[in-house]
């Protein structure tokens, strides 16, 4: 990203103010200015493209002070189709963020869209498109897709930052990001990282996701790329937070205001889903219902939990998807007993190998982070396919390495691990009988690291 553009709108990022009235929507109007004042100054942050289907796409933004944010969006080739969202009324006891509904679009089109602060158009120094999925069934072949894989983003804060060397780094990469064009980013966890002085209340958590989702460096991909997200320990609450947390339920409240995911699947946590073409992703909560990992392993020491883990078999069983992408913070596959992996919740990981095989519940994969590295893990299953488990890891945050022992173990692929920052672009293509996912992984410029090909036939 270009030195300049940085500067173009480095300036329009601070924190806001965190406190009480909550944005009230209303219809949209052509309504004058209120006043004179420099739209671009009221933004925080965004505007960021959110959940896509046929008949709606989401958006967000969030500002500096209360003010009447809307959405003017015009299909590509079709001057003339210009819509507007609903207003929100941006306020302090939602940290000044606002979710906006583009519900007039048709299936399979894309669109420019404008943001308008107190009526008037914010001027960005960048593209802002977002784009509707295609009506494909029954009348061709899923459209080929692509998108990026990301976790762990840590944005230094000198202040209250532990000392030594700053942990975060490398921003650049969310341009490299941007410049792969991915339908839309996926990302698996540790989004902002909490830190002491902000996981024993509401107005740290809300400071802190504000602190992060304001990067001057990842306003380009936020606008012009479709996001979906799930959590882990650093977005959710302190390091390695169980189900004991404290404050999780202000930390629910925090991610679905900063973040446009399509549903939440139960009253409390984040799991949810989603369909893009022909592939369906299941955002899976590793921490709400988890017990402590310190609890000795059987029956009652849960990861995902029962309500949980039987959503996702039912899910799995239902769902028609050709590749069924489980997207969870920690990794899966890896039969490692360290770091937070699932193993070390065995009695429930095995349940979960065995109910897949047992269903024959075909194109099963996982996508995970946590670790700070990248790896792909493969488990072969006698009489069936095997398990993937694709770790992309960290974005911003410090590498780690894996341990000399995990990285002999026969599930780990050779030349797929990278211990820098870094992150994946995913591609699904071929007709629908003959799906293919192809895996680049790339560093922190845009270089690729390593590449796989899997086809969706190996997984049946």
């Amino acid at each position: 990203m270009k030195h300049a553009l940085l500067l173009a709108f480095s300036g329009l990022i601070t924190l806001p103010l965190l406190a009480q009235n909550p944005a009230q929507p209303r219809r949209a109007t052509a309504a004058a200015p209120a006043t004179r004042t420099n739209p671009a100054t009221l933004l925080q942050a965004g505007p960021m493209v959110g959940a896509s289907d046929m008949r709606e796409v989401k958006l967000w933004v969030q500002t500096k002070s209360p003010a009447r944010v809307q959405i003017r969006y015009t299909e590509d080739g079709k001057p003339g189709s210009s819509q507007l969202t609903d207003e929100v009324k941006t306020g302090k006891e939602t940290a000044f963020t606002a979710h906006l509904l583009a519900d007039r679009v048709e299936p399979g089109k894309k669109y420019t869209y404008e943001l308008l602060i107190e009526g008037q158009k914010v001027s960005l120094p960048y593209p802002t498109t977002f784009q509707s999925q295609p009506l494909w069934q029954f009348r061709t072949d899923p459209p080929a897709f692509r998108f990026g894989v990301g976790s762990c983003t840590y944005v230094n804060e000198p202040d209250v930052d532990r000392p030594g060397r700053p942990y975060g780094a490398n921003y650049e990469i969310f341009g490299a990001i941007a410049g792969q064009k991915p339908d839309f980013m996926l990302w698996t966890g540790d989004n902002t990282y909490l830190r002491e002085v902000d996981w024993n209340s509401r107005t740290g958590v809300l400071r802190r996701y504000t602190h992060t989702r304001s990067v001057p460096e990842l306003q380009p991909l936020l606008a012009n790329t479709h996001h979906y997200a799930t959590w882990d320990d650093h977005d959710y609450g302190p390091n390695d937070a169980d189900r004991s947390y404290w404050l999780k339920p202000v930390t629910l409240e925090a991610f679905k205001l900063f973040w446009a995911n399509p549903n939440y699947v139960f009253n409390e946590g984040c799991t949810g889903t989603f369909m893009w073409n022909d592939c369906q992703f299941f955002l899976m909560d590793d921490r709400t219902f988890r017990a402590p990992n310190e609890m000795p392993d059987g029956p009652a020491k849960d990861y995902l939990g029962k309500q949980q883990f039987d959503w996702l078999m039912d899910a799995l069983s239902s769902s028609q998807a050709t590749f069924k992408f489980v997207v969870i913070g920690n990794q899966v596959v890896n039969p490692a007993k360290v770091a937070e992996n699932y193993s070390n919740y065995g009695h429930e990981r095995d349940r979960l190998f065995k109910a897949i095989a047992e269903a024959k519940i075909p194109g099963v994969l996982f996508l995970t982070g946590d670790r700070h590295h990248t790896i792909l893990h493969k488990l072969d299953r006698p009489g069936t396919y095997p398990l993937y488990d694709l770790t992309i890891s960290p974005l911003t945050s410090g590498p780690a390495k894996a341990t000399d022992d995990e990285l002999k173990l026969p599930t780990a692929q050779a030349g797929t691990y990278l211990s820098e920052r870094n992150f994946g672009v995913l591609s699904v293509s071929g007709p629908l009988r003959d799906r293919a996912l192809t895996i680049q992984v790339f560093d922190t410029k845009g270089t690729e690291k390593w590449s796989r090909t899997l086809k969706a036939s190996e997984l049946k």
